[in-house]
């Protein structure tokens, strides 16, 4: 069964911190991996990206980000597993994906959180209008 893995607006380093703090009773656990992504101030045609605003068909990136996590189970020796991701407005500097991936042993967590990442990246329908500096937007292109 799929849940909401959507955050409004950015993920703020205390959801993070507390995340971590949650898995220290887990002792099974050797090792975590975290991935953050975060909001780039990149220049494109000399406009200087100042925010992200997500948006996503939310029932279908739950269930797409569900079958990422099933997968991800199934292909890696993985303890625990969680995504976030922002919806609406990001600025710059702040962080608008959470993936943490807890292991027994330190290889399944690396090899699984670049997995993960790059299949949001393609699977997932969730789409990013670069706002600019001057009022403007482009669509986020994943790369």
């Amino acid at each position: 069964m799929s849940k909401n893995v959507f955050v409004e607006g950015p993920i703020a380093p205390e959801f993070i911190a507390e995340s971590i703090t949650k898995h220290q009773s887990k002792h099974t656990i050797g090792a975590h991996n975290i991935f953050l992504g975060q909001v780039r101030a990149d220049v494109i045609h000399d406009n200087t990206v100042v925010a992200i605003d997500y948006s996503a068909y939310k029932d279908m990136a739950n269930e797409a980000l569900y079958a990422i996590r099933e997968k991800a189970f199934a292909k890696f020796d993985l303890t625990c597993m969680h995504i976030y991701h922002s919806l609406g407005v990001v600025k710059a500097g702040e962080i608008c994906l959470f993936v943490f991936v807890s292991a027994t042993r330190r290889k399944q967590v690396y090899e699984a959180t670049e997995a993960i990442v790059n299949w949001i990246k393609t699977d997932v329908p969730i789409f990013g209008k670069e706002m600019f500096e001057n009022d403007t937007f482009t669509w986020k292109q994943n790369t």
